[in-house]
């Protein structure tokens, strides 16, 4: 039923319940999962202008990326899923539903929220925006 699984994690409490589920559903169909982390260019951007923090944020940014993919990699190896890991930079939701077609993927694991703000708030959160415009099945994964 499921070959190509994705799964959107960003470190946090939530992305990790993802990951366990993903990859619960990836054994139980011998599917592989995509892990896929994405670099806000907000966040990025909006530190752009504030000199010497700009670079000092890209490396924080690098190292949470880094960081949430080792570990989801390593809970796929530690069931015998096989995984790829990919780290893109864009809009969260934009991303995922664009990484989600272009790889033909069955099933987008999200967790319920993730690293949010006030912003996510007000304007909706990526699991939300992502569930309503993705043309496949999406798991929300609740910790």
């Amino acid at each position: 039923m499921f070959t190509e699984i994705l799964v959107p994690t960003d470190g946090s409490d939530a992305s990790l319940a993802a990951v366990d589920q993903g990859v619960a559903v990836a054994r139980r169909f011998e599917a592989t999962v995509h892990f896929l982390h994405v670099v806000d260019v907000g966040a990025e951007m909006s530190a752009s202008a504030v000199g010497d923090i700009a670079d000092d944020l890209t490396t924080t940014l690098e190292d949470v990326a880094a960081d949430a993919l080792d570990t989801a990699e390593s809970r796929a190896e530690d069931a015998g899923v096989p995984c790829e890991r990919t780290v893109l930079e864009g809009i969260p939701h934009e991303a995922i539903v664009e990484y989600s077609t272009d790889r033909d993927v069955d099933l987008v694991v999200l967790g319920e929220s993730g690293r949010s703000g006030l912003k996510e708030h007000l304007l909706g959160s990526t699991t939300d925006r992502v569930a309503r415009s993705a043309d496949t099945s999406v798991l929300i994964a609740r910790s």
